[in-house]
């Protein structure tokens, strides 16, 4: 917009006001920022944002101007800028201004470049002083100048020449004002307070006064007000230059010389452009093309943070607050800092929160899992927050935003370090279970093999598997710039819960190697011993029972060294699964301690084994059983191992007592586990030993007390060894008689063959008598075999002494016959009338109860027949 095109009288009241809802038109010609009761607008930050002014960061200027009613400020703006501030007509004479407005620069992109104007310039047309609407009301623009001030880089005093010199036509007592309260602002912190430009533009300047002049002039007027405030302790020698510039310039005559006016502030426009400071004129800037827009002037509100800057600097002047720029600015650093905090927060949740969700699920189930990639995600989230947070937040005060980074670290990091603790606890977990795994994998592998695997090798091995998976885990999730990521401590710890589930794993090895060993002596030594016991019974081929002979001495004397023999055997099997175990142990790097302990452990329960293996074979079936057999391969055998046949010639009673009288003699012998050579028990306990100083609670927990070893059980090695007792001694000795005299019993019945001896007269007076039969089987060929068969096979019944056999058969056929015919009676009588009554009779008259399901096949009652046998035996 050329200045030709000013706008003409154009009311303030079609610019956006503090209420209601703004159109697009009002926006495009401003908006009122407070209005004249004093309100604020709300919609200020939308009209930054429509004016593109929001995303500019620093990158954007405020400029006031400030002066009495109707000296021409708002036509002023709208030439230099391109606004369109309501001006008065001149025939009205009336106050358009009302409160404070806001428009941004109108002038084209080609109409700046030409002007070297600044970009994003907001303008504030402040409400004029000693305006006849408000009279004596002059809190109002006292506030709106303080206002202007805090906010302004550039505040423009407008005042007409013919007013320089005067106290109030020059504004002088409210400029005494501003700088009292500016005095107030560097009580707390002068360094903090950016200093501002006092621009004077000298309106309707004829030329008689020189410019010079009418500056030393007000710079005069400033410096008396200056000197006569009431300044605070340590600034009582300070000047008015310390806190404030100032620039002068004098415009023509709008109506006399309009030409040669807006020739003037053409040039005035060019100077509204950003540059630097020039030493050479510190603390006063007269040159004609010196640039006002300068860092130091700024504020250093970010845009976006600009609305609610002033709101609250307009908030504590309206409340009669004392003005305070430093806490306005760090009030405003801290809301949007927050705010930025919680908008890249949004962003870091979206990465972070499925993590920490899914970490949080698998503790709870008990399943931790190491999170692929986390370290990645971790690490460019923080970055990108922390990124994110300086780009918007550090423009502002630089101690709030130090102090909200470092919250928002905080907060950032503690999310970031549970997970990563929770990161590094599940790989701790999951690397000590597949460290154990691995190890009990390749065992196994190495079992199925067949092969002696070597255990340290394998423990080793996979312990360093482990570590260095740990090791990337940790490093792949360490944060960078972070302080707490270090993974040091955990991975100390990892490696010492290695180290002690290593020594676990050796002793639980060490256990099934143990086991292993147990189970090949309990092998061994239940075949070996079984066999020793067998011998008891089992001597055949002439080593069982012969009446003299040198077998005899032998078979006794081998019968009496069976402990001997069973020590012997369960020492040379004890000390083969010692040395087992000792060199198996040495592929598992146990210590000579770990070994001693072993070897003791084996020992005891060795002998428990051994002990289990007696007590078996010493049972009741199996003791009555070995006796019996004993017994009978002394009386049923000869020196030969062959069976004997029983006569009636033979001397069965002294067989008998010969061999049961043996049989006798081991049952005290196999009562106590005693050595044939000391007399004595075995030297359990010396060969035991003495509990290792290594040995745990652990170690004995599985273990049988044994007596005479362990004080504690309070049994001797006496009762150790004492494989049942007196009273079973007599109980096995009346079992035993009862058993060789049922053998006895039998082979005497076998010898006499149940057959009685013929006289030798009844063998003539037969042949006497039966001479017709014997010549008529003599001429008859047919009976001449059938006798020759009959002869054979009384020859070979008699050999093999089968008369009693027969016997009894021949008995039991023929009870069975009687039963037969006895059933066969009892049904036709009981199917008759006559029968049924006899029965009855005989019923009723039998005083003895004597019935035919009474008697046995003799015609004897059964149970005399019981009594007179359990009296026969």
């Amino acid at each position: 917009m050329g200045l030709g095109s000013a706008p003409g009288k154009i009311m303030n009241g079609h610019f956006a006001s503090t209420g209601g809802e703004a159109t697009r038109e009002q926006y495009e010609r401003g908006i009122q920022v407070i209005d004249e009761d004093k309100e604020f607008s709300d919609k200020l930050s939308t009209y930054l944002q429509y004016e593109k002014i929001i995303p500019a960061g620093f990158n954007y200027h405020i400029i006031s101007v400030f002066g009495s009613q109707s000296t021409g400020k708002s036509t002023l703006l709208n030439y230099l800028f391109g606004t369109e501030f309501g001006v008065m007509s001149e025939q009205e004479r009336r106050q358009t201004t009302k409160g404070i407005w806001m428009s941004k620069n109108k002038r084209s992109g080609a109409e700046r470049e030409s002007r070297r104007m600044a970009d994003n310039i907001l303008v504030m047309d402040v409400e004029g002083t000693d305006g006849r609407e408000r009279g004596e009301d002059q809190d109002f623009e006292r506030k709106s100048a303080l206002f202007a001030l805090a906010t302004s880089e550039i505040l423009i005093v407008n005042i007409w020449e013919h007013q320089v010199g005067l106290y109030q036509g020059a504004n002088m007592g409210l400029l005494k004002t501003v700088f009292e309260v500016n005095l107030q602002l560097f009580i707390k912190d002068s360094k903090s307070i950016p200093r501002s430009l006092l621009f004077f533009v000298i309106r309707d300047h004829i030329g008689s006064t020189p410019l010079s002049n009418l500056r030393n002039t007000l710079l005069a007027d400033l410096a008396r007000i200056w000197d006569s405030l009431s300044k605070p302790a340590g600034l009582e020698n300070s000047r008015i230059q310390d806190y404030f510039d100032f620039a002068f310039v004098a415009l023509p005559h709008k109506i006399l010389q309009p030409e040669k006016f807006e020739q003037e502030v053409e040039k005035l426009s060019t100077r509204f452009r950003e540059g630097y400071r020039d030493k050479k004129t510190e603390g006063l800037i007269d040159q004609d093309d010196q640039p006002l827009l300068l860092p130091e002037y700024h504020r250093r509100i970010p845009a976006d943070g600009f609305p609610v800057y002033a709101e609250g600097v307009w908030d504590q002047i309206v409340h009669n607050k004392d003005l305070d720029l430093p806490t306005q600015q760090e009030l405003l650093a801290q809301f949007r800092c927050d705010e930025i905090a919680r908008e890249v927060l949004v962003f870091f949740d979206e990465q972070i929160a499925p993590l920490e969700s899914q970490q949080s699920r698998d503790a709870q189930a008990g399943t931790p899992s190491v999170i692929a990639n986390l370290g990645k995600i971790m690490n460019a989230s923080r970055a990108g927050v922390f990124k994110d947070f300086e780009t918007e937040a550090s423009r502002y005060h630089k101690g709030v935003y130090s102090r909200k980074r470092t919250e928002l670290e905080e907060n950032v990091d503690k999310r970031l370090k549970d997970l990563f603790q929770g990161q590094l606890q599940a790989a701790h977990k999951a690397g000590i279970k597949g460290f154990s795994d691995s190890v009990s994998s390749a065992v196994k592998v190495g079992q199925k093999k067949g092969a002696h695997y070597d255990f340290a090798q394998i423990v080793e091995s996979e312990k360093t598997s482990a570590y260095t998976r740990f090791e990337e885990v940790a490093a792949a999730a360490m944060i960078e710039g972070a302080s707490w990521s270090n993974a040091a401590r955990e991975i100390a710890l990892f490696k010492k819960e290695l180290d002690q589930v290593s020594s676990q794993l050796r002793k639980e090895e060490m256990r099934r190697l143990a086991t292993r060993v147990e189970r090949w002596v309990r092998s061994r030594l239940g075949e070996s011993i079984g066999l020793e016991f067998n011998k008891l019974g089992s001597g055949r081929g002439g080593s069982g029972a012969p009446e003299t002979g040198d077998n005899l001495k032998q078979s006794s004397t081998s019968e009496k060294e069976i402990w001997d023999r069973i020590w012997s055997i369960f020492i040379k099997t004890v000390s083969e699964a010692e040395e087992r175990f000792t060199d198996r142990a040495k592929s598992y790097d146990a210590s000579s301690e770990e070994v001693e302990v072993g070897i003791w452990r084996l020992r005891r329960k060795s002998w428990g084994v051994l002990r289990a293996k007696i007590e078996e074979e010493t049972s009741e079936g199996n003791i009555g059983m070995k006796l019996r057999e004993n017994f009978e391969d002394r009386f049923r055998y000869d020196e030969h191992g062959v069976p004997r046949v029983w006569r009636p010639s033979d001397d069965i009673d002294g067989l008998f007592a010969r061999a049961r009288d043996h049989t006798l003699t081991l049952i005290p012998l196999l009562s106590r586990f005693k050595l044939s050579t000391t007399s004595g028990p075995p030297p359990l306990d010396e060969w035991i030993g003495l509990a290792p100083a290594t040995v745990t609670a652990a170690d004995e927990e599985d273990l049988t007390p044994i007596g005479g070893v362990d004080e504690e059980e309070g049994k001797s090695l006496e009762e150790e060894m004492l494989v049942f007792s007196d009273g079973r001694v007599a109980d096995v000795e009346r079992r035993f008689r009862k058993t060789a005299d049922s053998v006895y019993v039998d082979a005497k019945r076998g010898a006499l063959g149940g057959v009685t001896q013929t006289p030798w007269w009844m063998w003539g007076l037969l042949v006497v008598l039966g001479q017709n039969e014997i010549f008529a089987v003599a001429r008859n060929p047919f009976l001449i075999v059938l006798l020759a068969l009959s002869l054979a096979g009384l020859y070979v019944t008699y050999t093999l002494n089968l008369w009693g056999p027969i016997l009894r058969m021949s008995n039991t056929m023929y009870a069975q016959a009687m039963e037969i015919s006895k059933e066969k009676l009892r049904e036709f009588l009981e199917s008759s009338d006559t029968g049924r009554q006899a029965m009855a009779m005989s019923g009723r008259g039998d005083s003895d109860d004597i019935s035919m399901r009474t008697l046995d096949g003799n015609g004897k009652r059964k149970g005399r027949v019981e009594e007179e046998d359990e009296e026969e035996i």
